[in-house]
């Protein structure tokens, strides 16, 4: 299951960056990237951030 649809599914962002590693702050700047660049978050990148 992606990063994203964990999220999605209610897991909280923190929990999820902690369990993949990631800061907080580099998982919300990935996915306010992915808003801009194609207007949704698109699930593969998602997935690879």
């Amino acid at each position: 299951m992606t990063i994203l649809k964990q999220a999605e599914a209610g897991v909280p962002v923190p929990e999820l960056c902690r369990e993949h590693g990631m800061v907080m702050r580099h998982f919300i700047l990935q996915m306010a990237q992915q808003i801009q660049r194609y207007g949704y978050i698109d699930d593969s990148a998602a997935q690879s951030a």
